[in-house]
C-alpha cells in the first residue's frame, strides 16, 4: 500500500514561494481559512491523483492570488493593487497565479505517495462545484497561512489534503 499524500509544512510553502518568486516571503501559521464565498472570492487549485480522485486543494485569497501573479510575472506591485481594488483578477495575473498553483503540486509528491497534479483552477468570483466546495472549510488535514511577499504585500493561503 502506498503512503498517503503528505501535508506540506509552512516552511515548505515558504521555500517554494521564495524559489519561484525570487523574493523573501514570510509565512505565519494559524491564518484564517480562505473561503471562496467571501466578497471577492479566491483562486482555488484542485489537485487529483492518477485515478482523478480529489486529493488536495490550495486556495489563495484575491489579495494573495493577485500578488503572487504579479510577483512571478515581474508585474509592478501597483498591478496587483489595482486588481485587488477592482475586486477581480485580470487574465494575466490569473494565468501567472495558476502557474504557481501548478508548481505547488510538487509539495504533494513524496516518494511512495500517490502522484498528484493540478486538475483545474477556479478564478476568484467563479463558482466552485459542490463536490469541491464541501471541503473548503472542512476540518481535514490542512495548513492555513498568512503570507507576505516582500515588495508586494500580504494575503491568505489555505492548503487542504483530503
Amino acid at each position: 500500500m502506498s503512503a498517503e499524500t503528505p501535508l506540506p509544512a509552512a516552511k515548505d510553502v515558504r521555500e517554494l514561494f521564495e524559489g519561484l518568486l525570487g523574493r523573501d516571503v514570510q509565512v505565519a501559521t494559524g491564518g484564517g481559512m480562505v473561503d471562496p464565498n467571501e466578497e471577492f472570492g479566491a483562486a482555488v487549485g484542485v489537485y487529483v491523483d492518477n485515478m482523478l480522485r480529489l486529493t488536495a486543494l490550495v486556495i489563495l485569497d484575491l489579495d494573495l492570488a493577485a500578488r503572487v501573479g504579479a510577483a512571478i510575472g515581474l508585474v509592478p506591485s501597483r498591478g496587483a493593487e489595482e486588481a485587488i481594488n477592482a475586486g477581480a483578477l485580470p487574465d494575466n495575473l490569473l494565468e501567472n497565479a495558476s502557474e504557481v498553483l501548478n508548481i505547488t503540486a510538487s509539495l504533494f509528491n513524496a516518494e511512495g505517495a500517490p502522484h498528484v497534479k493540478l486538475d483545474v483552477v477556479y478564478a476568484p468570483g467563479e463558482p466552485v462545484p459542490a463536490d469541491v466546495a464541501q471541503w473548503v472549510l472542512a476540518y481535514v488535514r490542512r495548513t492555513d497561512l498568512d503570507v507576505d511577499i516582500a515588495g508586494y504585500g500580504p494575503g491568505r493561503f489555505s492548503l487542504l489534503v483530503i
